[in-house]
């Protein structure tokens, strides 16, 4: 079976100070990962340059064990974020909770509050 791709969600916030624009972009894949299981991929778009951040079983596992060394329910990905302002960012975030949830956090300098969205992994968390 190949794998199917399907948009959970797609934003813009515009940051009037310097006219720039940070996209985020969601989707469904059926496959993802070594185990081709479902999952969810988020891509942000900065200045013309695009990441991903890939939400599938493995990949969770890890921060959720990270997470749990550090004690928290909210796991900031710092290396799948991009964070070089601290007026102007995207925070990507684990959130471990019964269902677990992939979190972005967009702000930018002309905005007071980030934009902040959730999305249901397709999947649970092992214990």
């Amino acid at each position: 079976m190949s794998n199917i791709k399907t948009k959970i969600d797609e934003f813009e916030v515009h940051d009037l100070e310097d006219n720039g624009v940070l996209r985020i972009y969601v989707e469904h894949n059926t496959e993802m990962g070594n185990r081709g299981v479902p999952g969810i991929q988020v891509w942000y778009t900065i200045a013309g340059g695009t990441s991903i951040v890939n939400y599938e079983p493995l990949h969770v596992e890890r921060w959720a064990y990270q997470a749990q060394k550090n004690q928290t329910n909210t796991y900031l990905l710092s290396d799948y974020s991009w964070l070089t302002y601290e007026d102007t960012y995207i925070k990507n975030y684990l959130i471990i909770d019964e269902k677990p949830k992939a979190r972005v956090e967009v702000k930018v300098r002309s905005k007071n509050a980030p934009v902040i969205r959730e999305y249901e992994l397709p999947f649970s968390l092992e214990n």
